[in-house]
């Protein structure tokens, strides 16, 4: 299976492409009546599930999850497959639930069931849960996967892959330079300098048209060291110490030129180029990078997390999910729907389908993905680590979208890139960018 071009594009849109434009997408349901289409909800059991499914690899990775739902038939049910493309699937999604027409259950953005909560378009999956601990998955989900998902409401929805952002390096250049992997912070620093020596790049990434690494880069860093962009109750805490200190850092990142100059203009393509051809050393990418940029060397490898300066370990990850609707042709249908597929998604990882984690330990414990020593490492080291965009708080919002896909984590990020502002004041700018378009 050659992926790694396709995967390097779609996974790139998994939760994030589109949705600067889902902040103005938002308002399409309430202008065409959709917030009536909850009077499907309760129906009886019968007709047909709609799932739609995303672009999330390889096409033999849709093949595998269409003849997954094909396969379900229960409470005189079947369901049906539809593949949606991530370009414009925001808008997509928007215009097919405001006219009755969307589907039942669907993958999508890792923030869109939050989007669509809001509106009052999702059927919690309260039911699906307790089906699963009947069954004993509910036990299997690794460490804090789900809580991200229950509000006061109930679960908003089940998640079942994990998109984790870790440190990577290349081995043979740390060993040209002849430093060590860095444990922490100082340690970066002075390994990046050493790998600018042999001209490779200390600090990889990039934030050009539909690259979203370094708008990770800049929250996972922030994370990194005990802060991030909300605080514990949600509300916008931009300014606050910890993040001053983390995006001094970064700038000294820029100013001793570990981070590549033309990073601010580089595409994902530009980016996983930069990894292939062994110019990069170290920097924060995706889990698989490997197998994403084609890379067959054995050269590649996870490292460990790195502490901030006050002790402080930590990374951010998008839990992807699998929301259902109140428009279906039944309620029940769609819960058992779901139970089933649940049960069955260890298949794409058995068939090496899925670059990204599993949420299901027993999945993690299969050859087929165990086999991989970076795999192992980073559910071992990383995923006990790993919090949301909703760091320092819990619980994910759709207030996240905003965040993820807005302009002002973007401005935020080309700034802190070229070096053009001290630390206060690009913060600042990205907190009035954020104020401007989260909703309290």
């Amino acid at each position: 299976m050659n992926a790694q071009p396709g995967q390097s594009r779609t996974f790139s849109r998994r939760g994030f492409l589109g949705l600067s434009a889902a902040a103005a997408a938002v308002p399409l349901l309430a202008a065409c009546g959709g917030g009536s289409a909850s009077q499907a909800g309760g129906g009886a059991a019968g007709g047909t599930i709609k799932f739609w499914d995303m672009p999330w690899a390889a096409p033999a990775y849709n093949d595998a999850a269409k003849k997954i739902v094909e396969g379900f038939s229960g409470n005189n049910s079947k369901a049906s497959y539809q593949l949606i493309q991530w370009n414009n699937f925001y808008q997509t999604f928007s215009s097919a639930i405001a006219s009755k027409t969307g589907p039942a259950v669907s993958t999508g953005g890792g923030f869109q069931a939050f989007q669509f909560e809001q509106q009052g378009q999702i059927a919690y999956a309260d039911k699906v849960i307790d089906a699963l601990k009947k069954n004993g998955q509910f036990d299997d989900f690794l460490p804090g996967v789900l809580e991200p998902f229950k509000s006061d409401k109930g679960y908003i929805a089940v998640p079942w892959q994990l998109d984790m952002r870790v440190f990577w390096y290349r081995k043979s250049l740390f060993d040209q330079a002849g430093v060590a992997v860095p444990t922490d912070w100082k340690s970066m620093l002075e390994a990046g300098k050493a790998l600018k020596k042999i001209g490779a790049v200390g600090f990889a990434t990039g934030s050009g048209a539909g690259n979203f690494i370094g708008n990770h880069a800049m929250i996972m860093m922030m994370v990194n060291n005990g802060g991030g962009v909300w605080n514990q109750d949600g509300q916008i805490d931009v300014m606050n110490d910890r993040n001053v200190e983390a995006v001094e850092f970064l700038l000294e990142l820029v100013s001793n030129g570990i981070i590549d100059p033309a990073a601010v203009s580089y595409t994902t393509d530009n980016l996983n180029a930069q990894w292939k051809d062994k110019k990069a050393g170290f920097g924060l990418n995706v889990a698989g990078l490997p197998t994403r940029v084609g890379d067959t060397s054995g050269d590649l490898y996870v490292a460990s997390p790195v502490a901030g300066p006050h002790g402080d370990k930590a990374t951010i990850v998008f839990p992807n999910n699998i929301m259902m609707y109140k428009n279906t042709p039944s309620q029940e249908a769609s819960e058992a729907f779901l139970t089933y597929y649940m049960g069955q998604i260890k298949e794409l990882w058995k068939q090496k389908l899925m670059v990204a984690l599993p949420v299901f330990k027993s999945i993690t414990e299969m050859p087929e993905f165990a086999s991989d020593p970076n795999n192992v490492k980073i559910v071992k080291e990383w995923q006990p680590i790993a919090k949301t965009f909703a760091a320092r708080g819990s619980k994910l919002t759709a207030n996240m979208a905003v965040l993820d896909g807005g302009q002002a984590l973007s401005q935020f990020t080309q700034t802190i890139l070229t070096g053009k502002s001290d630390a206060k004041t690009a913060l600042k700018a990205f907190e009035s960018g954020l104020q401007s378009v989260v909703k309290s």
